[in-house]
C-alpha cells in the first residue's frame, strides 16, 4: 500500500478524545494556507514505502495503546489511506483522522473505518480561496462538512484563529453559519508560530481569546464549545 509519512508521535492523550493514541503524520497537501503549521509536510518525498514501519511500531503496542490518529499534512491526499486504515484497524486499533476536508469523496470512502474526526473548518465557504490558494476549496470543506454530520460519527469542528485573516465579525460570521449548519462540537485554537515573521505574534493572538464577550456569544451558540490554548 502506498503510504507517505513525515512524522510520528508515538503517545497522546489530547489527539483523539477519551483515547491513548499514536499520532502518524501524513505527506502532502494541495493548499498552502499561510499559517500552517507543519509547512514540511506539504510536498511528498516519493521514497520507500512507509507502511511497514508503521506496522512495525504498532506491534508491541497492542493492548497498550487504543488507537492511531491520522494527522498532515492532509492524510487525504494520499490515495492508500483506506488501505492504510484497514491494516490498523485489524490489528486492533481504534482510528482517528484529522483532516480540512479536502477530498470529501475520499472522505465519505472512508468515514465507515473511523472512530473519530478533527475537521479543520478555516473560514467562512466563499472566502476559503483567499487563504488555502485553490479556487473551489471551500465547497470542498463544505461537502465535507456535511458527509461528516450526516455520518454519526463523533467529531470536533474546529478553527484555527489567525488574526490577519479573521475579525471579531467574520468570526462570529463563520460560527453563525456553522451552527446553522447543525455543528454541535466546535473549538478555537490560536494560529501557532513555526518561525515565520508572516505568523501572529502572542499578543495578536490574544485579542481574540480574551475577549470573553466574544466567547461567551460563541458558546450560547454550541452545545459543545472549547478553547484550546497552544502551549
Amino acid at each position: 500500500m502506498q503510504l507517505r509519512i513525515g512524522g510520528l508521535t508515538p503517545l497522546t492523550t489530547i489527539d483523539f478524545p477519551g483515547h491513548l493514541a499514536a499520532v502518524v503524520f501524513c505527506q502532502g497537501c494541495a493548499w498552502r494556507c499561510p499559517y500552517c503549521h507543519n509547512p514540511h509536510l506539504l510536498p511528498i518525498d516519493h521514497g520507500g514505502e512507509d507502511w511497514p514501519m508503521l506496522q512495525a511500531f504498532l506491534e508491541p503496542r497492542r493492548g497498550l495503546l487504543d488507537g492511531v490518529v491520522f494527522s498532515g499534512g492532509e492524510p487525504l491526499f494520499q490515495s492508500g489511506l483506506a488501505d492504510a486504515m484497514e491494516g490498523v484497524k485489524s490489528m486492533g486499533f481504534k482510528v482517528a483522522l484529522h483532516t480540512a476536508g479536502t477530498h470529501p469523496g475520499r472522505l465519505q470512502r472512508l468515514l465507515p473505518l473511523l472512530d473519530w474526526v478533527g475537521l479543520d473548518i478555516k473560514r467562512s465557504f466563499e472566502h476559503y480561496p483567499q487563504l488555502t490558494g485553490v479556487s473551489g476549496s471551500g465547497a470542498k470543506a463544505e461537502e465535507s462538512l456535511a458527509l461528516l454530520l450526516e455520518s454519526g460519527i463523533a467529531y470536533e469542528v474546529r478553527t484555527t484563529v489567525d488574526p490577519h485573516f479573521f475579525s471579531h465579525e467574520t468570526l462570529l460570521e463563520l460560527a453563525k453559519e456553522l451552527a446553522g449548519f447543525g455543528v454541535t462540537h466546535y473549538v478555537l485554537q490560536p494560529c501557532r508560530p513555526v518561525g515565520d515573521a508572516n505568523h501572529p505574534n502572542p499578543v495578536e493572538n490574544a485579542v481574540f481569546f480574551r475577549d470573553t464577550a466574544l466567547l461567551g456569544q460563541l458558546e450560547r451558540m454550541f452545545p459543545s464549545f472549547i478553547v484550546r490554548t497552544v502551549s
